[in-house]
């Protein structure tokens, strides 16, 4: 009996990441203008706001990956991330990066071999206009746009999500 009441205390403090991912209680299909008034800066330096990111994949069936070079669970799904571009080469995959500083970023961007796609790291941190509106719980996070930029996925957490795999064939059939 001694041993169960410590074990029963630290019950809480184990499940509080899984309480950290609640799913959004409205599923949003757009972005609203302030969203898309955030900005964010390119590898270069360069400023523009998140609604001219996106104009620069209009028609193309997009996946925003928002991660951080310090997140863990982040970086242990990498490898996963890789295997999902592969598999759907018609899909642009365009990170967004929540890192602290533009320094640990570009580091973080060579070090997992993302140096090459598109990157945009948000300056402003974590609670941002975009974040903000899209409910930014948890990272990795994941949201697929159509060629629309409309929004068809709109909380997905894991590269092997069979819901996110269904909607990236679905998509890329039509």
């Amino acid at each position: 009996m001694k041993l169960l009441v410590p074990v029963l205390f630290l019950l809480p403090v184990f499940t509080l990441p899984a309480q950290a991912q609640k799913i959004p209680e409205v599923i949003k299909t757009s972005f609203t203008r302030e969203a898309l008034s955030q900005y964010v800066y390119t590898p270069k330096g360069d400023s523009l706001t998140m609604a001219k990111v996106l104009d620069k994949y209009k028609k193309k069936i997009v996946v925003l990956d928002l991660w951080a070079g310090w997140c863990k669970d982040c970086i242990a799904v990498m490898e996963d991330n890789k295997a999902l571009q592969a598999k759907y080469p018609k899909v642009t995959f365009v990170y967004l990066s929540l890192d602290r500083s533009d320094t640990a970023w570009h580091k973080a961007m060579e070090k997992h071999g993302l140096s090459k796609a598109p990157n945009y790291w948000f300056k402003a941190g974590w609670k941002n206009k975009f974040t903000n509106y899209i409910d930014l719980n948890w990272i990795p996070r994941y949201m697929v746009l159509d060629k629309k930029s409309a929004i068809r996925g709109y909380y997905l957490v894991h590269p092997n999500d069979p819901e996110f795999t269904a909607l990236l064939d679905r998509l890329t059939k039509k």
